[in-house]
């Protein structure tokens, strides 16, 4: 008896809501989500860039068709992003460790502190790779 009691309180506690687009995500979570997305990306990446380095090591030809390719905006721009992915994914990732060492605490505040320091790190290096590509 008790437990069809428990069911049908259960049930009522239930949110309706489930648009995701209506949520609102803790800095912490969108620091998590931010390094699994920026792996993607980086990882993609390696692919292009190893074929743009096995362009440009091939041959004289090969190089400059390399140098054309990077010369322009739109791919500058791509290897701005991909730059800016790998810089994001690997402080994100120092601070992983840095958790799971204890150099960093393991608390909400500390949590939310170090995501915040994270981003402001990654805009400092995403400038300094837009000024390194173009």
């Amino acid at each position: 008896m008790w437990a069809l009691f428990m069911i049908k309180n259960a049930k009522k506690q239930r949110p309706v809501n489930l648009d995701l687009t209506t949520m609102r995500f803790p800095v912490t979570a969108i620091a998590s989500i931010l390094h699994r997305v920026s792996g993607v990306i980086t990882f993609v990446a390696v692919g292009i860039l190893l074929w743009l380095l096995g362009q440009s090591l091939s041959s004289p030809e090969g190089f400059l068709v390399a140098s054309a390719i990077m010369g322009s905006f739109f791919v500058k721009f791509i290897m701005w992003g991909i730059l800016t992915a790998l810089a994001y994914h690997v402080v994100v990732g120092i601070r992983h460790i840095m958790m799971d060492t204890g150099l960093l605490e393991e608390t909400l505040i500390a949590g939310k502190r170090s995501a915040m320091i994270s981003f402001v790190i990654t805009v400092v290096l995403s400038l300094l790779a837009g000024v390194l590509v173009w």
